[in-house]
């Protein structure tokens, strides 16, 4: 790196402007202090990262935006968004817990559930639908009903299997 041109400009209308320049590297960095706000500004000859921070808020406009830390805690009072235009990737060394006091849904074109050992859904109604079809496979299947079963189709209903038992009383009809 060669010489740094900096500067420092003191304006009673226009604040105070902090300026850097790197010729050798086509970077220039400024900090602005204008009265209502600060932006700091790191310009390249490719791109350019902004943070602008006012009385209510800080932004942030960068190409990567990378946040290392032991312990991170985000907390809002009202709405919160995480959005990415294109894979958006969550990964825990051990557990990922997600609570809501009220309602959590989940929409997707394709959903993959999968778990190595055991996977569990509970709930006051379990309502499982598929708008065309809907499967359960396994190696062994059972459904235990506590009261009543009913098992019904608007079409043909076949049962098969190399050996059916039918327990219990048996009514036709």
């Amino acid at each position: 790196m060669g010489t740094l041109v900096c500067r420092i400009e003191l304006d009673k209308e226009k604040g105070v402007l902090l300026t850097v320049e790197n010729g050798d590297d086509q970077i220039t960095q400024t900090i602005v202090m204008d009265g209502t706000s600060i932006t700091t500004t790191v310009k390249g000859s490719d791109e350019t990262s902004t943070i602008t921070q006012k009385q209510d808020s800080i932004a942030m406009k960068c190409k990567t935006f990378t946040l290392d830390a032991e312990t991170i805690t985000c907390k809002s009072t009202k709405e919160t968004l995480h959005e990415s235009g294109q894979n958006f990737d969550i990964k825990s060394g051990k557990n990922i817990g997600v609570a809501a006091d009220s309602a959590a849904e989940y929409k997707a074109m394709n959903t993959t559930i999968e778990s190595t050992s055991k996977s569990e859904i509970k709930g006051g109604t379990l309502v499982l639908s598929g708008s065309a079809s809907a499967e359960l496979k396994g190696a062994s299947i059972k459904l235990d009903a506590k009261g009543l079963m009913d098992l019904v189709a608007s079409g043909a209903a076949t049962l098969k299997g190399s050996i059916v038992n039918i327990k219990g009383l048996l009514k036709m009809g």
